[in-house]
C-alpha cells in the first residue's frame, strides 16, 4: 500500500511539472521550444527510472532510504551555506577566539582589537622575528621588554650581549640590553626596526609591550575592554 501511494505522489509530482511547462503564458520567463521538450521529458524519464530503482533496492527499508537520503542532502546544504558565507563564518570564529582566548588579536579591517584578560591586563599574542611572544600591555614602559626566554625564541644573540642600559622599574634600579627587533607582528600589524630591552635572565616574568611599538601605530586607545590599534598607512 505505502509503495503505491509513493509511485502515485511522484508520478502526480511529474505530472503536474509537465502541466505547469505546457501552460507557461506568454512573456513568462520559461518556455520550451520543440527541441527543449523532448530533452526535459528525457530527464523526467530519467528520475523516474533512478527513484524506481531507488524504491525498489529499498523497497524494504524505504523509509531509513529516505532519512539517509535527506540528511546527505541537509549536509550538502550546510556544505553550501559554509562556503558561501566562509568570510563572514571565519570573522565569527575570530571573534569568538577573542572572547575564549584573551591575548587573540581580531583584526577588524585595518584595526586589530585585544580582549582584556581576566587579571585586568591585556595580553597580546605577538610574534617576533618569527617567534610567538607572550606580552602585557605597559604603556608606562618607554619600550618594549622581553624577558631573557622570550629573546631567546626570538633568535637573538643573548649569550653575547651586554646588560648596561640603566632602567627604573617598579622594584627600583635595573640593568638591561639594546636591542633593535627586527619584526614585530601583532595581527596584521607589522612594524620592524623596532628598539627593544632584554631583561636578565628572571628579572622579567613577562615581555612586555611599551612605547617603541605603540608610538609606532596611526592610533591605539584603550576602549572598555578592548585595546583597539590601528596601523601607520604605508606611504
Amino acid at each position: 500500500m505505502r509503495r503505491s501511494v509513493i509511485w502515485f505522489v511522484l508520478l502526480s509530482v511529474i505530472a503536474a511539472l509537465i502541466a505547469l511547462t505546457m501552460r507557461q503564458p506568454e512573456g513568462a520567463g520559461v518556455k520550451l521550444s520543440d527541441h527543449d521538450f523532448p530533452a526535459l521529458l528525457g530527464k523526467i524519464g530519467f528520475l523516474v527510472l533512478v527513484g524506481g530503482a531507488v524504491m525498489t533496492l529499498f523497497r524494504e527499508r524505504f523509509v531509513q532510504a529516505v532519512q539517509w537520503g535527506l540528511l546527505w542532502v541537509v549536509i550538502g546544504l550546510m556544505l553550501v551555506v559554509g562556503y558561501t558565507y566562509r568570510f563572514e563564518l571565519r570573522d565569527a570564529a575570530k571573534r569568538v577566539m577573542a572572547e575564549l582566548v584573551p591575548g587573540h588579536a581580531v583584526i577588524r579591517g585595518d584595526v586589530v582589537e585585544v580582549r582584556r584578560g581576566g587579571t585586568g591586563d591585556f595580553q597580546v599574542h605577538a610574534t617576533i622575528n618569527g617567534a610567538p611572544v607572550a606580552m602585557v600591555l605597559d604603556t608606562g614602559a618607554s619600550a618594549v621588554v622581553l624577558t631573557h626566554e622570550a629573546a631567546r625564541a626570538a633568535g637573538l644573540p643573548t649569550e653575547f650581549i651586554r646588560y648596561d642600559v640603566k632602567v627604573d622599574t617598579a622594584n627600583g634600579r635595573a640593568q638591561a640590553a639594546a636591542v633593535t627587533l627586527d619584526r614585530i607582528a601583532i595581527g596584521n600589524i607589522i612594524e620592524h626596526g623596532v628598539p627593544a630591552l632584554i631583561a636578565p635572565p628572571g628579572q622579567l616574568k613577562t615581555s612586555l609591550l611599551g612605547m617603541s611599538f605603540l608610538n609606532r601605530l596611526d592610533g591605539w586607545e584603550v576602549r572598555k575592554d578592548r585595546l583597539m590599534m590601528r596601523a601607520r598607512p604605508e606611504t
